[in-house]
Parts: C-alpha cells; structure tokens; sequence
C-alpha cells in the first residue's frame, strides 16, 4: 500500500514538473515572439527612414522591360561607400562601387568591383556646365549633388552606361556608418594576404599596421583596410580584392546567430548614415530568401586594365575587350540576352515540354 502512495506521489512530482517545464518552454516561446516583434518595428521604421526612391520615370531601370521582385527574381544592387566626413557631409564622394547580383534560381551572388578612377563622360545635364567632359566615375556622386540630378541616380546610371545591365537598386553608407556598423557587429573576422599599413583617418596621422593572417577588425581598422590604395602593396593586394574579400567576411558574420541581438544597435546606425532603394519589405524578403547563404556562394569579377595618364589625369583604363567580358558575364548571372531582356526560353522549353 505505501509502494502504491509513494508511486502517487512520484506521478505527481512528475506530472508537476512537466507542466512547470511546459510553461517555461510556453514562456520562452512567446518571449522570443515579443523580441521579434519589437526587431520587426525597430528595423521597420529604421528602414524606411533610410528608403530614398532613385527618381526613374517608370520606377525600374530603362535597360528593363518588366520590374522585377526582389526574392523571386534575379537582381542587381549597387554598393556605394561614400566620403563625406571631409565636406560634413556635403557633396561626398564614391569611394566604392560594387556591382553584386543576386540570383534566387541558382542561390549564387556575384560581387564586382568597379574602379573608381575609371574615365567615363558626363553631360551638361548629368553634371553641370561647369563639369560636362570626361571625369573619373567616383565624381559621378559629387557632380549628381552638384547639378541637381541627384547623387545616387547619376552613381547607379553611370555604372549602367559603362557596365550596360540594368541596376535595380542601391545601398549607399559614408564611412561613419561603415565603422559603425563593423562595431555593432562585434568586429569582422578577416584573413589578411599580405602585410601593410595605413592611416588611421578619425585619429589624425596614426598609422594602424595590418600583420599577415586572421585578424579581427574593429570598426577603424575595416576602414583603414578596405580603402588603403597609396602603398606599393597594393600592386599585389589590391584594393578591390581587400573590399570583396571584407564583404564576404562580413555576410559570414552578419548571418551568425549573435547578430539577432544586435539588430537594435544595427538599426540606430540606418537612418543617419545609409540610404538605399530597398523598401523595408523588400530587406526582409531578401532576409527571409538568403539568410543562410554564406560566402562559399558567393563568386567575385574583375574588371582588368591599369592606370593611363590622360590630359594629364591618371584614369583607370579596362583592358580591350574586359568591358565587354565582365558586362556578359553580369547579364548571365542576371538572366539576361544581348538586349537586357529576360530570357525566358528555359521555361519556354519546359512548359512546351509539359504540353
């Protein structure tokens, strides 16, 4: 009879603390609902405070037919790094320039590095009077704002011109909110090829010295590496190399888990120092559809050539036929014919199929 209440009373203290478990999981679970509620209106209203439009006639770029959806088809964004902290903001200038595609159907992105000193010819329209002639391509940001045309337009329309695909959108961020947000993100994990330095650009002329192997980058330290372009280093680590391999090193963290409880500090950074063409439901699309891609997935271009002195100017100056190459490869990831047009003959073939 006792074997029988003590039996009872183990069944009770079992059945107890399944429910006090239950309510603990109940608890968790509506807890990290919460969390993600006030992530979702936090980085909502940070989003659209950084949405600016480029101011297109028909709300798509010219060389598309047909809009396209962010998530579902594939799609080109145009990465601007801005200098502005020597003008207070005015007037700035793209320092960076990277072209990246997305493509949902073969879950692959591509990075493209634009050179900023490559020579392309602005119109009186596009830049003024005062400016109308051949310039460096990272004037396109400065001559945008000058002339009235607008700064991001005349960037995504120059990189158009010379590259011929369509860029569908644009993240541009000045470099406080480039340091910032490395910081926020804990730092940038980052394998460094070759030995070199240079200057520490919020702490006058101190120099911050980069040792060859992993480092982690703090915000200061990212900027000094993506931008270092005067050492003899950077003949064999160049730049361009240094900023795709940043922003791969980047996504990797960026998609860790300790990111989700950094969302808060992220999103205090957006409005201030990034504007971009995203809508906020268009970023949690893209979040929803690549937030387990890491960089194995990712794939960089090159544009080839060298430096020319032109009128007394040096310029970047593409190779012959390397316009041309990296434009190609661009429409194929892009799902593109020779006209920008999307090529739907692969599911032309297969509906025929099905028929």
């Amino acid at each position: 009879m006792s074997e029988l209440r003590t039996d009872r009373k183990n069944r009770k203290k079992t059945n107890k603390w399944k429910k006090r478990i239950l309510w603990i999981i109940v608890l968790i679970f509506i807890s990290v609902i919460a969390y993600g509620i006030y992530l979702f209106v936090n980085v909502y209203d940070a989003s659209k405070d950084s949405h600016v439009e480029i101011d297109r006639p028909e709300g798509k770029s010219e060389l598309r037919e047909n809009d396209v959806k962010i998530g579902d088809d594939p799609f080109s964004i145009l990465l601007i790094g801005v200098e502005d902290y020597e003008t207070d903001g005015e007037n700035g200038r793209a320092d960076t320039q990277i072209v990246v595609t997305v493509n949902p159907n073969t879950n692959k992105l591509t990075m493209t590095s634009v050179p900023r000193d490559t020579r392309i010819e602005y119109s009186a329209e596009e830049a003024g009077q005062q400016y109308a002639g051949f310039h460096k391509i990272n004037a396109s940001y400065t001559y945008g704002s000058i002339s009235g045309y607008g700064e991001d337009k005349l960037t995504v329309e120059k990189v158009e011109e010379l590259l011929d695909i369509p860029i569908d959108e644009y993240v541009t961020v000045n470099f406080d909110g480039f340091r910032d947000i490395v910081n926020a993100l804990g730092g940038v994990n980052v394998d460094i090829k070759e030995p070199f330095w240079e200057k520490n650009f919020y702490e006058g002329e101190d120099k911050i010295y980069f040792e060859k192997g992993e480092s982690k980058l703090n915000g200061k330290e990212a900027l000094a590496f993506v931008r270092m372009r005067k050492r003899e280093v950077n003949s064999i680590y160049s730049r361009d190399e240094r900023q795709r391999q940043f922003i791969q090193a980047s996504i990797d963290e960026a998609i860790s888990a300790n990111t989700l409880f950094k969302v808060g500090e992220i999103t205090d950074i957006l409005g201030e120092n990034v504007t971009t063409s995203l809508s906020p439901s268009e970023i949690f699309s893209l979040q929803n559809a690549y937030s387990s891609m890491d960089s194995s997935n990712i794939e960089t271009y090159e544009i080839e050539g060298g430096n020319q002195k032109v009128g007394g100017i040096y310029y970047f100056v593409p190779s012959e036929g390397a316009i041309n190459t990296a434009s190609q490869q661009l429409k194929q990831e892009l799902e593109l014919t020779q006209d920008n047009k999307v090529d739907n003959s692969a599911n032309q073939d297969q509906n025929t199929e099905a028929e």
